[in-house]
C-alpha cells in the first residue's frame, strides 16, 4: 500500500506541475493575443486556476477538514492567498491576481522540492527493500517467494550480484558483500559459513546459501525504515511550535483584514476601491509563508544529511535538542573502549620464552575474552600441539607438556612469586589492567597483561565535549582502578565505578537533575533503561536490537566521532532555523508598514513575500551539506 501512495502522490505532483507550466504558458499568451479586455481576463482566470488550483483547494479543503476536527476554525496560510487572489479579481486586477496565485504556487513548489530532496536520500531506501528470495526446499529444488513469506529457520539461495533478502546466516559459500546500506562503509565485506548477512545488502560475485534468522519485519533494514518513517512525523519544538500558532495568527491577519475595510473609510476617507486594494496588499504581506518554512524543511534537511552518514534521528525534536545537551553519559565497555580485550603487555624469562606456543595451545582451548586476546596476540607462535588442558573456573589453565606442569593462571593461585613480577604486577593492575601469571612447574616465570583499550576516536570526541562546555560521564561496571584507568586516559570529567546494570537509569536521573538536559551512548541490554531515561537516547549500530530500540538516536557505522557530527548539524540547525524565522519576522513587519502607510502594489508584496519564503527555504537546504569531521 505504501507504494501505491508513494506512485499516486508522484503522479499528481507531475500533473499539478505540468497544469503550472501551462497556465504560466496561457498567461503570457495574453499580452500577443489580439482579444478584448474581457476575454483577455478570462483567460488570466483560467490560467490563475490551472496554476494554482492545488494549493487554493489545500487552502479551502485544510481549512475545513481542520476546523471540524478542531470545532474552532483554523485557516491555513493557503487560504490568505486564496482570498487575496480573489480579492484582486473582484478589483479587476487578474492579471496580478494570476501572478500572485504564480509566484505563490512556485513558492509552494519550492518548498515541496526542498522537503523532497531532504527525504529522497533517506526514502529511496524504500525502493532497496528486497521483495522476493529464492527458497530451497527440502529436495534441493528452488522456489521464488515473497520475502515476507520466509520463516526462521528456512534456507535460501542468494546468487552472484542478486540483493540477500531477509537477516541470516551463511551455511555455505564464501562471500564479498556490500553492506552500505546497513553500515554506510563502502568496502565490501569477507563473508564465510557462519558469518550473518543482512537483509537489502548487495551479493559479490559468489552464490551462497544461508538460514533465515529472523523475520521480514524484525530485520537490520526494517527497523531503519521504520526509524526513517519516525523522523518524518517528529517534529522540532521550533516546527511544532510555528504549526501549532499558524492558524492563530492567520486568524489574527482575517481579523485584521475585515477590521481595516471597517475602519479605513470612517477613519481616512478613503474609497471602496482603494481601502479594498490596501486591505489585500496586507493581506499578502502578513502572510506567514517564510515563517511557516522556517523550521520543517531545515529539520529534514539535517536529518537527511546525517543519514546518509550513517547516523539515524528517530525525530527531528531529538536533532532540534542535540545543541542543547549539557552531558553526555557513556557505557565504558564497546563504546568508549572496543569492547574486546588486547594484550598490552607481556613478559617471559629468556629461558622459557619456548614455551609461548605451549602458553597459546592452551588459550585456544578456551572461549574465555582473556584467551581469545592471548590467542589474537601470539598467533604468530602457534604451533600443532596436541595438549590435555585443564580449565579451573576462577583460577586459570593448566596443562602437560614434556613432563612440565605449565600454568596460566590469576596472581593469587601462586603462593611464592619473585619480587620482579609481583612489582610489574602491581604496576599494570595499578592501570587497571589485568594480570595473568605463566608459570612452570608452579614457578612463575612470566606475566600477560590484558586491557580492553579505548577507542582511539574516543579521546577527540571527549576533548570536542570539553570544547563545547558538555560535561563527559563513564559509567562502568568494572571495579575503580579499572574504569579510573580507562577514564582518566580518555580524558573524561566524571567517572562512575561499580555500576550494576539497574543503578544505571538512576546514575541518569542523578545526573539530569545536576547538569541538565543528558544523553545516553550504550550498546548493551542493560544499557535500554538508562536509554529511555536519557532525554536523548543513543545507540552504537553494533549494539544490541533493544538498545537499538529504545535509543532515539542510532550510530550505524559505530563510530564516535558521529556524536561530534550530530552536535555540529544541530548547532548549524538552530542557526539557520533562527536566521530563517529573524529574517522572515523582519520581512512581514516591513512589508505591513509599507502595506498601511506606502503605496505598496499587491504584485510587489507578493513577490517581496514570496521571494523572502525562496530565500529561506535555500538557506534550508544549506544543512544537507556534510560538517568538516574533527
Amino acid at each position: 500500500m505504501a507504494h501505491t501512495h508513494h506512485h499516486k502522490k508522484t503522479a499528481f505532483w507531475a500533473t499539478t506541475q505540468c497544469h503550472y507550466f501551462l497556465g504560466i504558458i496561457l498567461f503570457s499568451l495574453t499580452f500577443f493575443l489580439p482579444v478584448s479586455q474581457q476575454v483577455s481576463q478570462i483567460l488570466d482566470i483560467i490560467a490563475l486556476l490551472l496554476s494554482g488550483y492545488h494549493v487554493m483547494i489545500e487552502g479551502i479543503v485544510d481549512t475545513i477538514k481542520n476546523t471540524k476536527a478542531n470545532r474552532k476554525f483554523t485557516p491555513n496560510t493557503h487560504i490568505l492567498m486564496t482570498l487575496a487572489a480573489l480579492g484582486a479579481i473582484i478589483l479587476g486586477e487578474s492579471k496580478e491576481a494570476a501572478l500572485l496565485i504564480f509566484i505563490f504556487a512556485g513558492a509552494h513548489f519550492l518548498e515541496e522540492y526542498v522537503a523532497g530532496k531532504s527525504k529522497r536520500e533517506i526514502t529511496k531506501l524504500l525502493e532497496m527493500n528486497p521483495t522476493e528470495a529464492r527458497r530451497l526446499k527440502p529436495d534441493g529444488t528452488v522456489e521464488v517467494v515473497s520475502v515476507d513469506q520466509l520463516q526462521v529457520g528456512d534456507r535460501v539461495q542468494v546468487q552472484n550480484g542478486a540483493q540477500v533478502p531477509t537477516d541470516g546466516m551463511i551455511t555455505e559459500g564464501a562471500v564479498s558483500i556490500d553492506e552500505s546500506t546497513i553500515n554506510g562503509e563502502s568496502i565490501p565485506r569477507e563473508k564465510t559459513v557462519g558469518d550473518p548477512v543482512f537483509g537489502a545488502t548487495m551479493n559479490g560475485n559468489s552464490t551462497f546459501t544461508m538460514t533465515v534468522t529472523k523475520n521480514s519485519e524484525d530485520t537490520v533494514f526494517a527497523k531503519i525504515l521504520k526509524m526513517v518513517a519516525q523522523s518524518q512525523n517528529n517534529l522540532s519544538p521550533t516546527a511544532a511550535g510555528i504549526q501549532k500558532y499558524e492558524p492563530v495568527y492567520v486568524t489574527a491577519v482575517l481579523a485584521i483584514f475585515i477590521l481595516l475595510l471597517v475602519s479605513f473609510p470612517i477613519l481616512f476617507g478613503w474609497s471602496w476601491s482603494d481601502t479594498f486594494s490596501r486591505s489585500l496588499v496586507f493581506l499578502v504581506s502578513a502572510s506567514p509563508c517564510a515563517i511557516a518554512v522556517s523550521a520543517i524543511p531545515a529539520t529534514l534537511a539535517g536529518i537527511s544529511n546525517l543519514a546518509r552518514q550513517g547516523i539515524l534521528f528517530k525525530g527531528g525534536s531529538f536533532l532540534a535538542n542535540f545543541v542543547n545537551l549539557k552531558a553526555i553519559a557513556f557505557d565504558k565497555t564497546g563504546t568508549l573502549t572496543q569492547g574486546k580485550p588486547k594484550v598490552v603487555a607481556y613478559d617471559l624469562d629468556p629461558e622459557f620464552t619456548a614455551i609461548l606456543p605451549v602458553v597459546v595451545a592452551m588459550e585456544k582451548q578456551s572461549n574465555h575474552p582473556l584467551a581469545t586476546a592471548i590467542v589474537a596476540e601470539f598467533e604468530q607462535a602457534e604451533q600443532p600441539l596436541s595438549l590435555e588442558v585443564t580449565n579451573r573456573v576462577g583460577e586459570g589453565l593448566s596443562a602437560r607438556y614434556d613432563n612440565k606442569l605449565i600454568q596460566v593462571a590469576k596472581p593469587s593461585v601462586f603462593d611464592q612469586v619473585a619480587v620482579k613480577w609481583t612489582t610489574q604486577r602491581k604496576s599494570h593492575e595499578s592501570q587497571g589492567e589485568t594480570v595473568v601469571y605463566i608459570a612452570v612447574d608452579r614457578q612463575v616465570v612470566g606475566f600477560i597483561a590484558i586491557q580492553d583499550v579505548p577507542q582511539e576516536q574516543a579521546i577527540s570526541v571527549i576533548n570536542y565535549l570539553k570544547k563545547e562546555a558538555i560535561q563527559s560521564i563513564m559509567i562502568t561496571g568494572d571495579a575503580k582502578l579499572t574504569g579510573e584507568a580507562i577514564g582518566q586516559a580518555i580524558g573524561v570529567d566524571t567517572i562512575l565505578t561499580n555500576v550494576l546494570p539497574d543503578q544505571k537509569a538512576a546514575n541518569i536521573t542523578t545526573n539530569k537533575a545536576k547538569f541538565g538536559m543528558i544523553a545516553m551512548v550504550g550498546d548493551g541490554v542493560n544499557d535500554a533503561p538508562a536509554l529511555a531515561t536519557a532525554d536523548i537516547g543513543i545507540a552504537m549500530g553494533d549494539g544490541t536490537d533493544v538498545a537499538i530500540e529504545t535509543a532515539d538516536v542510532v550510530l550505524m557505522k559505530n563510530k564516535l566521532t558521529n556524536i561530534v557530527k550530530a552536535h555540529q548539524v544541530s548547532k548549524r540547525l538552530k542557526q539557520i532555523v533562527f536566521q530563517n524565522i529573524m529574517f522572515s519576522l523582519v520581512v512581514v513587519f516591513f512589508l505591513v508598514t509599507m502595506s498601511l502607510i506606502g503605496n505598496l502594489s499587491v504584485v510587489a508584496g507578493v513577490m517581496a513575500h514570496e521571494g523572502s519564503t525562496i530565500v529561506v527555504l535555500l538557506n534550508s537546504l544549506r544543512l544537507l551539506v556534510p560538517s568538516k569531521s574533527i
